[in-house]
């Protein structure tokens, strides 16, 4: 039990280690701001964009894509609230006086981080039909998970935890 303890310790230690480092890009305006978009947009404005244009772009064909987009993001939408509601975990600003948040969370608590579970999954389900549009979705994928850390919204395990599960719900969806 003990060695756990240690070991969850260090996990902790890690991650506000790592979320201080990045945190402290926000000092910078620009970065702050650009951060700050790439948040918003992860909101799912990106993705609803993304949804519309392939509807726009391939009509018919795309429906069964973005259905199966809409039907990734449901899931994923109600296992990250049931994981915070369960877990509980505090938000890193929240606990930690050297980290700032740079940007209204959408919600309380802090894992798994929804915005990275949910930017994963879309993008694993959208490249396995338009595989074209990795040069997009790749980095705006890894924009939003870096910028829940830069704004102090979460721990790297947060994010972690977020590529883990919207590429497992993902790569299940697709295997039906």
């Amino acid at each position: 039990m003990s060695h756990l303890i240690y070991n969850l310790q260090r996990i902790q230690t890690w991650d506000e280690t790592w979320c201080l480092r990045f945190n402290r890009a926000i000092v910078n305006p620009s970065i702050r701001q650009a951060f700050r978009l790439i948040s918003r947009l992860g909101d799912g404005i990106f993705w609803y964009c993304l949804m519309l244009w392939l509807l726009v772009e391939y009509q018919a064909a795309a429906l069964l894509p973005v259905f199966h987009m809409v039907a990734a993001g449901l899931v994923c939408t109600v296992l990250y609230k049931w994981l915070k509601h369960k877990t509980h975990r505090p938000r890193p600003y929240n606990l930690n006086l050297g980290i700032s948040c740079g940007i209204a969370p959408l919600d309380q608590f802090s894992f798994p981080s929804g915005h990275t579970l949910h930017a994963v999954a879309f993008s694993v389900v959208a490249l396995a039909y338009y595989p074209a549009l990795a040069w997009l979705l790749l980095p705006f994928t890894a924009l939003v998970a870096v910028s829940r850390l830069v704004l102090g919204l979460h721990y790297p395990s947060d994010v972690l935890a977020g590529i883990v599960i919207g590429a497992t719900i993902s790569g299940l969806s697709l295997s039906f």
